[in-house]
């Protein structure tokens, strides 16, 4: 709900009021009780962007797309590189296998004096 802005030409009271938007503009002051309120055109009710487009950086030029394109692709690994960090084992290097630890206790265990 936007807030709009009155001003009365009686007793020149100015005023912001919340209103709805379908609502009618007031017509008496709130002030002086006569109707000579009239409703500014202001600022009005923020607006608000949302979804892409509506950001600088969402217009970036076709030259600094390309630029930044490129770069994305000179940054990835090659083919032979990809197979080899993606987890699975390559054909030329098997596979480790991966050490158990033994979980020790460092404190003497004491006899009981039964």
């Amino acid at each position: 709900m936007p807030t709009y802005e009155y001003h009365c030409d009686g007793c020149e009271h100015h005023f912001d009021e919340f209103q709805s938007i379908t609502e009618p503009p007031l017509r008496k002051c709130p002030k002086c009780r006569k109707p000579k309120l009239r409703r500014i055109f202001g600022t009005g009710a923020a607006v608000i962007f949302k979804g892409s487009r509506f950001y600088q950086t969402d217009y970036r030029s076709e030259s600094y797309n390309a630029a930044a394109k490129a770069d994305q692709e000179a940054s990835k690994p090659a083919t032979g590189e990809k197979a080899a960090t993606n987890g699975t084992p390559s054909k030329d290097k098997p596979a480790k296998a991966g050490k158990t630890a033994k979980k020790t206790s460092k404190t003497p265990t004491r006899a009981s004096d039964d």
